[in-house]
């Protein structure tokens, strides 16, 4: 697996996670949810991506295909 598609599934997962979690426990879990959002929108636009960076650190390979400007 590359660092795209685990950032995908785990963006995926947390979105689930915290609506399932606002619907059934507490409705404060939904601003997980549009902290996520945020992330994915600020990532799009600036190219940076936290959980990528930790990826890399990782060890993970990127095949580069939505990798953002400052990529190797």
């Amino acid at each position: 697996m590359n660092t795209e598609r685990i950032i995908r599934i785990l963006a995926g997962t947390v979105v689930l996670a915290s609506l399932a979690l606002g619907v059934y426990h507490s409705s404060y879990w939904l601003w997980l949810t549009a902290f996520a959002g945020i992330n994915l929108l600020q990532s799009g636009l600036t190219g940076f991506c936290p959980p990528e960076t930790l990826l890399r650190k990782l060890g993970v390979k990127s095949d580069g295909s939505a990798c953002g400007p400052g990529c190797a």
